[in-house]
């Protein structure tokens, strides 16, 4: 189980790298597609099937194909090559080696780095799954983020079709 971990944690940093390091937006984009795969299966893995397949489904699969869309419809060109000072490089690599140490030092101090994890329960019962918990939580406690999320993407695709709408002359 431990291995299949870190074959699908491998793949959630290498596509995470990838949209960093890409000049391409849609080759960025893609690989945006294979992080959000890791981690879905990373969320089956925790028995959180809802969850994992939410990730597949809502961001793998809509909110990417909107985001195509969007790349596409602006044709974003790839970005020119230009030469990067060496001190930002340097920079860069420090900032990097500061938060590796950082996050070392803080698991290797606590407790949560040492503790395990108690063995999942799974109780039967009505009110019970993934499914109703979540919903009851989308639709009571956090209903206004929702809300503001499905305002933000409505007023960002307004935005991306105005902005690429052709001048006539």
């Amino acid at each position: 189980m431990s291995f299949l971990f870190y074959i699908f944690s491998a793949l959630a940093l290498v596509g995470g790298i990838g949209v960093v390091v890409s000049r391409n937006p849609v080759s960025a984009a893609f690989s945006m597609i294979v992080s959000f795969l890791g981690l879905a299966a990373l969320f089956i893995q925790l028995d959180a099937f809802l969850v994992g397949t939410l990730q597949i489904l809502v961001y793998a699969g809509a909110i990417m194909v909107l985001f195509l869309f969007i790349i596409m419809l602006l044709d974003v060109r790839e970005e020119e090559k230009r030469r990067r000072p060496i001190i930002n490089m340097i920079g860069a690599g420090g900032v990097v080696l500061a938060f590796v140490a950082l996050v070392i030092t803080v698991l290797s101090r606590g407790e949560i780095g040492k503790a395990t994890l108690p063995p999942l329960t799974v109780t039967e019962g009505p009110g019970t799954s993934d499914v109703h918990r979540i919903g009851e939580l989308l639709f009571s406690q956090y209903w206004f983020p929702v809300q503001v999320v499905g305002v933000l993407l409505l007023v960002a695709t307004v935005g991306v079709v105005v902005l690429s709408k052709k001048e006539l002359k």
